[in-house]
């Protein structure tokens, strides 16, 4: 278990240090804080786009043999993204992580499949959700100490050290045999792939190529249009076609690259997209905070991290305490209330956060809204999981790593796009109703490329016009007003779409594990067959 949590530490603390090195690395590449998201989303994309493929990989050679060999790729990446020179390498870098984390994410359902039964299982699924958040924690903690007092680079050199561990670790797996009559869909794993990079290139783009029409920064525009929401519609129509595709080859008996039994009931269909929901919101809050703390607020990492310390302690408990509810609540009561506790987290830092992140106010509802995250992600997968049997655990591992990576990127991408767009539009209103700052200084300023800046920056800016230190300081003023609003807005839009997930949360399993599924009537009356066990040792969904 130690081996395979370090495992999912691996990626999870790469993912988690990437905000944490946020100021550290603009001012180490001089780009701007987008193209920081730009390298988590490269990860994510990679991750999602090739999971089915990797989850393939492990099933024809054998689950621990892939691990091994992945988690070595892993550690030559980030010898990479610590000495990389330019912001292009250190994205490479990431790519190169989210290719060997493709193979990584289902070897790691298939290690606990081959591994555990039964509550043992449960428990294993809710500690590799405790490492995911454990890793945030150290990620946070270690980064923002790091990134304060030495730098960023020291922070991935870690994983350097971490990678040569669980390599010597992995020779205490249990060894398994692969099956070398598995196929690799080809066609599937190109449809897969285009479909993930279109929608992420998409969701990527769309404050900088325009959300409608086409802006400047646009490669190239389609009669007028921004090739981002193309991407998307296409990248949709992909996905589709990929469903298709692997319908026929199952029909037709041959390998597909996705067994479509771990998500053919409706309530697997909505596990995968409360699993959606949940990360996509998640990404979005770890992009946002570290933003207004380094970029906004101008100060350290390690201030980040203390900000961020008691959402990750929360999401930690969360995930390892959850399993202890499964006996008295059932996943369609649990993921109704989890849903509704981060909404109402959402709303509650939509209106209590200022420019102090340490007000208590501020934390409880970080803590809230961890609590949910939590829960919800370990109810999900263990859902997943138990309704499958042992030998489509890499299956269920690659859904698992293609939702959670597409909507980590996702996440991150929007966030990106609607704090940037909020921005640039309460900017634009208030200089329009602005009378100290005239349209002659303003054209100074290039204002078509609005992003989030510190004070100090903006006051370097205006020195090079002809503002007076009064204009400069009401410039100031606006722009820390119009991000404090940004910021709101985007927690309610959060809490908007947090909502909306209660839908797909209210088509969970309805019943507890060991319950007949049926009436109570029909139990009590003992009319409906015993439940059937799953290969897992859970009771298997019964859709």
């Amino acid at each position: 278990m130690i081996t395979i949590a370090f495992g999912q530490m691996l990626m999870s603390f790469n993912v988690a240090s990437l905000p944490v090195a946020l100021g550290g690395m603009v001012k180490s590449f001089n780009v701007p804080p987008t193209t920081v998201a730009t390298a988590i989303v490269m990860y994510s994309m990679a991750v999602a786009g090739l999971v089915m493929l990797g989850a393939k990989l492990n099933q024809r050679y054998g689950a621990p043999r892939v691990f091994r060999a992945v988690v070595v790729v892993f550690g030559l990446a980030q010898v990479l993204m610590t000495f990389s020179p330019t912001a292009t390498l250190m994205i490479t870098a990431q790519g190169i992580s989210g290719m060997a984390g493709a193979a990584l994410v289902p070897s790691l359902v298939a290690l606990i499949a081959n591994e555990y039964r039964g509550r043992q299982q449960a428990t294993a699924l809710g500690a590799l959700g405790s490492a995911r958040a454990a890793a945030g924690v150290a990620a946070f903690l270690i980064g923002g100490i790091l990134g304060t007092y030495i730098g960023w680079r020291p922070v991935f050199g870690i994983l350097i050290v971490l990678s040569a561990i669980v390599v010597l670790l992995s020779f205490r797996l249990n060894p398994e045999r692969g099956r070398p009559d598995v196929a690799i869909d080809t066609v599937g794993v190109v449809l897969a792939a285009v479909a993930v990079l279109l929608l992420s290139f998409g969701f990527n783009n769309l404050n900088r190529w325009g959300l409608g029409l086409a802006l400047p920064g646009a490669p190239f525009t389609l009669l007028g249009l921004s090739p981002a929401p193309v991407m998307i519609v296409l990248g949709l129509a992909f996905g589709q076609i990929f469903l298709s595709w692997t319908h026929r080859r199952q029909e037709a008996g041959r390998t597909p690259l996705l067994a479509l039994q771990v998500i053919d009931s409706p309530q697997e269909r909505a596990a995968v997209y409360a699993m959606f929901s949940v990360v996509a919101l998640e990404a979005a809050l770890n992009f946002s905070v570290p933003l207004y703390i380094q970029i906004v607020q101008g100060r350290t990492p390690l201030a980040t991290a203390i900000a961020m310390l008691p959402f990750n302690l929360s999401v930690f408990f969360a995930a390892l305490l959850i399993t202890r509810l499964y006996d008295r609540f059932t996943p369609r009561q649990i993921g109704r209330a989890g849903f509704i506790l981060c909404s109402v987290a959402l709303l509650w830092l939509a209106f209590v956060v200022f420019n102090d992140w340490s007000e208590l106010p501020v934390l409880i509802g970080l803590v809230l809204f961890g609590i949910g995250q939590g829960s919800l992600v370990t109810l999900v997968f263990n859902v997943l999981v138990t309704a499958s049997p042992k030998e489509l655990a890499g299956d269920v591992g690659s859904l698992r790593g293609t939702t959670n990576n597409l909507a980590a990127a996702v996440g991150t991408a929007v966030a990106g796009a609607l704090l940037v767009g909020l921005l640039s539009t309460a900017v634009l209103r208030s200089l329009a109703e602005h009378p100290t700052l005239p349209p002659a200084l303003q054209s100074q300023v290039d204002l078509d490329n609005i992003t989030f800046v510190s004070n100090d920056r903006l006051r370097g800016v205006m020195a090079a016009t002809t503002a007076t230190p009064e204009q400069v300081d009401e410039a100031v003023r606006v722009n820390t007003e119009a991000r404090l609003r940004a910021l709101k807005i985007g927690f309610l839009i959060m809490a908007a779409l947090s909502l909306l997930s209660i839908i797909p949360a209210g088509r969970l399993p309805p019943y507890r594990p060991g319950e007949i599924p049926g009436s109570e009537p029909e139990r009590a009356a003992g009319t409906e067959p015993a439940p059937a066990e799953s290969p897992t040792g859970a009771i298997a969904n019964p859709a």
